[in-house]
Formats: structure tokens, sequence, C-alpha cells
């Protein structure tokens, strides 16, 4: 007696299995939506992977056309000794470098002062410094064509520089930006309550919380500009071609798309990755600190 009784109970905690036509419809509706899902996956990786194995593949070709003529790495050798590549490598990690450092340090003085102080212009000039982003690249580098011209600089290194710099301040400030709109203001009245002035509080707390959001637009300034075209070859001068601009001189003074560009690219992809890899590694150490 006690047994059925516990078996009821038992059963009736059971969900109900659905059975019938019902069940059979519902579970072939399920399988043609797993397969749909499954086949819009593999033709999207397809879609997105398919001219870098292409790339990757012709790298290694033996002719400059696109017949396949037997495996060789003559491209990569012609790669580590063109002096023009190096030069506009160099050029590229030296704008890079400074042009997102300057932007790093102004956008986020930036971002926290328009975050902390209230004042008339402070609507406007929060709009303001998003326009390089919303504009299109060309009236950028058209502009600051013309503003250097009218200045009448000669146009190099230091107005690539400028420029990547302009472009890339509101990336970082809205990254800082976004950090500062989860900080816990309370944080910083219990340190001034414990004696900690401006300065101290400045270095001691809002930069370390804010940091990650500070390396991440760092990192995205970086990346912005070594891939910057269109507004470098408004603003570049002779001698001061960066990677993508020599690409672009190789491609159109070769009439096309050569091994020797796809063997750089190959070389990019290959960087680019690692870079990844290392920084993921070191954003998880410092999240874990």
């Amino acid at each position: 007696m006690g047994q059925s009784i516990a078996a009821k109970i038992i059963t009736s905690l059971r969900p109900e299995k659905i059975t019938g036509e019902a069940a059979r419809h519902a579970k072939r509706a399920y399988r043609q939506r797993l397969s749909m899902s499954q086949m819009v996956f593999v033709f999207t990786i397809f879609f997105l992977f398919l001219p870098l194995f292409v790339l990757v593949v012709y790298s290694f070709n033996g002719s400059t056309g696109m017949q396949w003529t037997g495996f060789s790495l003559r491209w990569y050798e012609r790669l580590i000794g063109s002096r023009e590549l190096w030069r506009a490598l160099r050029n590229s990690l030296i704008i890079a470098v400074s042009s997102a450092a300057t932007a790093t340090v102004i956008g986020t003085i930036g971002a926290i002062g328009i975050n902390w102080y209230r004042f008339k212009l402070r609507g406007y000039v929060q709009t303001i410094s998003f326009l390089p982003m919303i504009l299109p690249e060309i009236i950028i580098g058209v502009s600051l064509a013309i503003f250097f011209s009218g200045l009448e600089i000669q146009l190099g290194l230091f107005t690539i520089y400028v420029a990547h710099t302009t472009f890339n301040l509101p990336f970082v400030f809205l990254m800082v930006m976004a950090r500062l709109d989860e900080f816990d203001f309370s944080i910083i009245e219990a340190a001034a309550d414990l004696g900690a002035n401006e300065r101290e509080t400045m270095f001691k707390i809002t930069l370390p919380i804010c940091m990650p959001g500070i390396i991440s637009g760092l990192l995205t300034a970086i990346t912005l500009s070594l891939e910057d075209f269109v507004i470098t070859f408004f603003v570049a001068g002779p001698g001061s071609s960066t990677l993508p601009i020599f690409i672009y001189s190789a491609i159109t003074r070769k009439g096309g798309i050569t091994p020797l560009i796809s063997a750089l690219s190959v070389v990019m992809i290959l960087g680019t990755v690692l870079l990844c890899v290392m920084l993921r590694k070191f954003l998880k150490y410092i999240a874990a600190k």
C-alpha cells in the first residue's frame, strides 16, 4: 500500500510525455530548425574564411598569376629583403604607438573631466568629441589636408600622427566613459573621508578602476591606426608611407594583387592572431589580480 502511494507520487512529479502525432511533428520541426541553423553556420564560416584560405594558399605559389605552378617560398624571401616594406612597417608602428598613446592620455583626461565636473558647454563638448568617429573618413582626410596646407605644414610623419590622434580620440573617450558610467562614486567619498586629496584619489582609485577601459581604448587606437588608409592617403608626404599605403602602391604599380602582397597579408594575419592571444592572456591576468 505504501509502495503504491509512493509510486503515484513519483509518477505525478514526472513531466508528462507528449505522445502521438503532435510529438512526431514537434521532433521533426526541431530537427529541421537544427539542420537549418547548422547550414547557416557552415555557410557563414565558409563565406568569411574562404578568401583567407585562398590568400594563404597562393602566397606559396611559384608564379605571379593565379595558375598554380608549384609550392615555393620565393615571395616570403623577397618579403624579408624588401627595404620599402620594412620602412613602411616602421612608419606604421611609430605612428600607431605614438598616436594611440597620445589619444589615450587626452581621451582619458577628457572623459574623467566631463564625467566629474558640470559646466555649461559640457553637452556640446561631449557631442563634438564624437564627430571624428561619425564623419566619413574621406571628409576628415580632405579637411585635414586643407588644414595643413593652410598652415603651410609639410606633409609627413607628423601630419599623419596628428590625423591618427584626431580620429582615435573619440574611441578612447567612449570606452573610458563607458567604464566611468559603472563607477561607484561612494568610493571617492570614502577616500575623501579618509584624508585622500584629489591627486591621490585620481592615481590610486580612479585610474586603476578605469584601467580596463583605458587599455581597451589604447589597443583599439593601435588597431585603427595600423589599418587606416583613407585618411593617411590625404596627409602622407614623400617618404612617410605607412603599410596600407605601401600595399596600395604595390597593387596599383604591378596591376593587381601579387603573391608578394599575399605573403605580406599572411604575415600580418599571423601577427594579429598572435597579438590577440597574448593580449587575451594579459587581460585575463589583470582581471584575476
